[in-house]
């Protein structure tokens, strides 16, 4: 079974059993300073456990992707080395707010694993904590698990807790029998703790049962009502169902070790070291391409520091392979095309992802060889001292691979293991600190003060105090001179003496554009602020001054030696998607007004995102707006850009502004000075970014959808200008299709639909008739009588079933039982979404002659690939090769055979 389907099936399981379907979170956890990744299931929804956070659901279900690679979860070092640790994974779970709890919950979870995806009830083991006794007599009662079955572990195994702090509570966890089939004895505690350390025993479903609060000091509060959390792997699942040793080895990573062997030139080997290599490169591509497309970029901090050792970990693994060139960025690809259509993101990020992978790659390549020389140097030997302790790396070196050779402090601890050394880390540490306060003390003396990324440390200047001027609210265009430029291989940084370009802020997107000077050109495509001042970046053509050359000096005196004189260059922002993107900023303070208008003043903004072709915007409000609400929200937009309304601005003190009635954003520090955005009658707001001069240049606004991203903020996604323009063909070009397809006139498309609707009720209502009259669409393909040895006989039928979902072949099933003696059916079924299935019914009376339901599934089901199991009076299995369904079902006439040991 594909991970796909396991997927699918799993969310709709839980769908049909009331379960809210929520989308996955992104990796960055939304208002959760204590985490630096989304870990686990819960933990979009910890706010709603907490009860702080109220959800118009009391059930829900998601696959949820996560990241352990930093924090307290942590699984960065045993990634290649094991089948089961990624950094990178899906998280299956089902949630209960206060609604069912623990008899539900394992319920759910052994009828999935049993019957919805047929695992062998037999081969799965249960592990309670020590002191829940309500859990150990459940599993008994419920699922039908002996309790030799079952096994009490203490905090560290069936404990959980998502970080130091938050949601915590006892958990029961469903673990898999992976020995072979002669070999599966019913273990002692001791011995299935040890398997289960071996990996033979593996754990594949946690359930947690929510029931309190950890604070600060460690002390355990009652959360307001008890909840379920529960955790499966989708790696794991998969693995298992589809029969192999290894997570790696399941299709989820097949296709990525598949495209590494295409880059390396070699094959997949999975027991070397150069297998562990393929593993590490295969489980890092996707955690690195999911981060990138929620927003993460590298950096030497926080999140993005963790981005960085993992890439840079790929790219140390990829250069053990002989590689000298970036190779994630192809294992990138792969993910994308892989997983793309179950998290569309990668696919309308890829070029960023596939960009951002090459740059870090190319970025580490070119420091990578020196490192790894200067490692060999200090370790020369690759076993212990004749005490049998490992050397030492002193604090001082490893300092200097990261310092120098941007070598993480894990990548050299991991390097050095593997020769047989330990690294000084508290000597590292102590550098780092010395380092940091350093260049803390530089700063605040050259009164930069702004961070330890900000700064113009490594660049050409060609002033000794560069001064700049912004004058990007009137001028696109400007000529100017460069103050100073970096070169990043074939990429470079400018500092403009008058500086046009926007770099982003307040929600709106950075510019782009060109610069153009003698002989080179520079197409900006990023924007950042550096020391109080605007620098660009883009893709350089030709060559920037060599700072190498005689400079022509300014001046005749002893002063000029201090600044250089070049020839003036332009700068020019792009027209085009500048004017786009202050149709859709000053559209969001129109939206602003008009929502605090129609909705109340309560209404405050929470966030934003402007950019050419859209504009996002967060606010304050406790619940979704109506659909009357939103076309008068839409309406007065519109109403304000048709009056053509002047858009103004002036700088005043912020004591002043405020007084003047000025809004400002949520959360934003402003400065003494700020700058005043007015649209006179409709808008006053805090503002430093670009605007149109007449709100009539926004030509049309158009609302996308609404909908709630927090507890009290929902969001706003729109369009203005030539966006709303493509919305509107768009819509078009969908309306003319659909009286294509419905063959009738646009003017009368709602009536078509309304009849069509009526249409299909009506059939649902006939249909419903007729199940209930026993006309289940059931087909008997075979039926056999077979003789037993006192006289009488026992009904073997074997039928083909059309049904909804598998509650159909349920209650057919219990009806069948009711009715027959001595009797067994086969039934193969066919959903309305073309899934096949099988389910075996045995009568009482012929199970006590010995005929079980999950010893039929099983032959039966091997006839069409799949497997099965379940309870002596009713089983389930999948079917493979749909083709050979009604060879299995004449086929189990006789297996039923040889279950009484009949003669044919």
């Amino acid at each position: 079974m594909k991970a796909s389907e396991i997927r699918r099936r799993f969310l709709d399981y839980f769908q049909l059993r009331g379960h809210e379907l929520r989308p996955s979170s992104s990796l960055v956890p939304v208002d959760d300073p204590t985490l630096l990744f989304t870990n686990a299931g819960m933990v979009p929804f910890k706010q709603v456990f907490l009860g702080q956070e109220e959800v118009p659901y009391r059930r829900a279900v998601s696959s949820q992707k996560c990241v352990r690679a930093g924090g307290k979860h942590n699984d960065l070092e045993e990634v290649g080395r094991t089948a089961r640790h990624h950094t990178f994974f899906e998280m299956l779970g089902n949630f209960s707010f206060g609604d069912y709890f623990k008899r539900d919950a394992i319920h759910f979870a052994w009828e999935f694993l049993t019957r919805e995806v047929g695992l062998d009830g037999e081969r799965l083991f249960i592990t309670v904590h020590h002191t829940d006794d309500e859990a150990f007599a459940l599993w008994q009662e419920v699922a039908g698990v002996e309790s030799g079955r079952i096994f009490r572990l203490g905090d560290r195994d069936n404990f959980w807790q998502m970080a130091d702090t938050g949601p915590c509570g006892p958990c029961s966890e469903l673990h898999y029998d992976l020995r072979p089939e002669g070999a599966r004895h019913p273990p002692t505690q001791e011995e299935f703790e040890r398997l289960g350390e071996e990996g033979i025993f593996i754990e594949l479903w946690n359930l947690v049962f929510m029931q309190y609060n950890r604070d600060e000091e460690g002390v355990l509060h009652p959360l307001p009502a008890p909840s379920i959390d529960t955790g499966a792997g989708l790696e794991r699942l998969a693995a298992v169902l589809q029969g192999v040793d290894s997570n790696y080895h399941a299709d989820l990573f097949l296709p990525l070790l598949k495209r590494v062997e295409e880059v390396v030139g070699r094959p997949y080997t999975a027991e070397t070291r150069e297998g562990m290599a393929y593993r590490v490169l295969a489980d890092h591509a996707r955690a690195v391409a999911f981060l990138l497309a929620d927003g993460i970029f590298p950096s030497n901090e926080g999140r993005g520091y963790v981005l960085r050792r993992i890439l840079r970990r790929a790219v140390r693994f990829a250069w053990l392979l002989d590689r000298r060139e970036p190779t994630l960025v192809a294992v990138v690809d792969a993910v994308v095309d892989c997983m793309g259509e179950a998290y569309p993101e990668l696919r309308e990020r890829r070029e960023h992802l596939l960009q951002m992978t090459r740059q870090e790659e190319e970025r580490f390549l070119a420091t990578i060889e020196g490192g790894m020389t200067r490692f060999d140097q200090v370790t020369p030997r690759e076993t212990g001292g004749d005490d049998g302790s490992a050397p030492i790396i002193a604090g001082e070196e490893a300092f200097k691979l990261y310092d120098t050779f941007g070598f993480p402090l894990d990548l050299t601890q991991l390097m050095a293991r593997e020769k047989g050394y330990e690294v000084d880390v508290a000597g590292f540490e102590e550098r780092l600190q010395e380092q940091r306060a350093r260049s803390r003390a530089d700063r605040a003396a050259a009164g930069a003060g702004t961070g330890p990324q900000d700064s113009l440390e490594e660049w050409v200047l060609l002033e000794e105090d560069p001064q700049q001027e912004w004058v990007g609210w009137d001028r696109r265009s400007v000529e100017t001179r460069l103050l100073g430029f970096r070169r990043e291989g074939d990429r470079a940084g400018l500092l403009l003496e008058r500086n046009p370009f926007y770099a982003e802020a307040g929600g709106q997107v950075a510019d782009t554009g060109r610069v153009e000077g003698e002989g080179w050109t520079v197409s900006v495509d990023h924007v950042h602020r550096l020391e109080g001042r605007n620098v660009v970046f883009g893709a350089l053509q030709g060559a920037l001054p060599d700072p190498g050359d005689p400079p022509e000096l300014s001046g005749t005196g002893s002063d000029s030696s201090s600044s250089r004189t070049l020839p003036p260059v332009r700068a020019e922002v792009d027209g085009e998607s500048r004017h786009d993107t202050e149709r859709n900023h000053t559209a969001t303070h129109l939206l602003h007004a008009a929502l605090r208008k129609v909705l109340g003043d309560h209404v405050t903004q929470r966030g934003s995102l402007v950019a050419p072709d859209r504009l996002r915007f967060d606010f304050a409000h406790p619940g979704p707006l109506t659909g009357d609400q939103l076309s008068k929200v839409e309406a007065e937009v519109n109403r304000a850009i048709w009056e053509d309304h002047p858009v103004q601005w002036e700088i005043l003190p912020h004591d002043q502004a405020v007084k003047k009635g000025a809004m400002a954003l949520f959360g934003e520090k402003y400065g003494d000075e700020v700058r005043v955005v007015d649209i006179p009658g409709v808008s006053l707001e805090l503002c430093g970014g670009t605007h149109l001069r007449h709100t009539g240049e926004a030509g049309l606004f158009r609302i996308l959808r609404e909908s709630g991203v927090a507890s009290g903020v929902r969001r706003i996604e729109a369009v203005t200008g030539p966006g709303a323009f493509r919305h509107l063909e768009t819509a078009e070009e969908e309306l003319e299709a659909l009286s294509t397809l419905l063959k009738a006139p646009r003017d009368n498309l709602r009536r078509r639909v309304d009849q069509l609707l009526t249409e299909k009720e009506e059939l649902e209502r006939l249909l419903e008739e007729l199940r209930r009259s026993g006309g289940t669409g059931e087909e008997v393909v075979y039926e056999s009588r077979i003789p037993l040895q006192d006289g009488e006989e026992a009904l073997y039928r074997g039928i083909r079933m059309k049904i909804r979902d598998a509650d159909d072949a349920r209650n057919f099933g219990d009806a069948f039982r009711e009715e027959e003696t001595l009797a067994a059916a086969v039934v193969a079924t066919e959903g309305t979404d073309g899934r096949q299935a099988l389910f075996v019914f045995v009568t009482d009376d012929l199970i006590a002659r010995g005929v079980r339901a999950g010893d039929l599934v099983r032959e039966i089901a091997a006839v069409v690939g799949g497997r099965g199991g379940g309870r002596p009076h009713m089983a389930q299995g999948g079917v493979e090769d749909g083709a050979r369904v009604e060879e299995a079902l004449r086929h189990g006439a006789e297996v039923m055979r040889g279950a009484m040991a009949v003669p044919g």
